[in-house]
């Protein structure tokens, strides 16, 4: 459950009035290399982008940006590198989002509309693979079992093509 200051974040991310350079929409034309890097190495680039999001500060790490019941509890003022890492390999998804997150905070950045879109339709994909596979499991149905993959498919091809785009505006904000 999220506590209060971290509900307060999120209203407060509603009013911000600045806005991302590049939106997800148009990640890939504003900068293709960084995205086809950010889909094929994305736990590098996801590494990239936190350590250029704490200037290149390491003490200033908390796991996955101090935006989870985890952050300040894994040890990361002692080895933040290799924490950071563990990050980026184990919870990828948290890490891309923890980023967008902290600099979303740091310079008052709204999320669009159609950013918003896109990252609900990925996570409502996600849940209904999930949903999907439970069922084909439960059913026994080869049939079911088939279409579920497919759709499991379709879900990590939309969600680590999301996560490679959603990188791309994290690149080009300038510190």
């Amino acid at each position: 459950m999220a506590s209060a200051n971290q509900m307060e974040k999120m209203k407060l991310r509603q009013n911000y009035r600045n806005h991302w350079h590049t939106d997800l929409i148009r990640a890939t034309e504003t900068d293709p290399l960084f995205c086809c890097f950010s889909l094929w190495c994305a736990p590098c680039a996801s590494y990239l982008l936190r350590k250029r999001a704490l200037y290149n500060d390491m003490s200033r790490y908390k796991c996955c940006g101090g935006y989870m019941p985890c952050s300040g509890r894994c040890g990361e003022s002692r080895c933040p590198k290799f924490c950071l890492g563990t990050e980026v390999f184990l919870c990828f998804g948290n890490s891309v989002a923890s980023t967008r997150f902290m600099l979303q905070d740091e310079f008052n950045l709204q999320t669009t509309k159609c950013d918003n879109c896109i990252i609900g339709f990925m996570f409502c994909l996600q849940q209904l693979a999930c949903i999907c596979s439970i069922i084909a499991c439960l059913a026994g149905s080869e049939e079911l079992q088939d279409a579920s993959q497919l759709l499991n498919c379709l879900s990590d091809l939309v969600y680590f093509t999301v996560c490679s785009c959603m990188q791309v505006p994290l690149s080009n904000v300038h510190y």
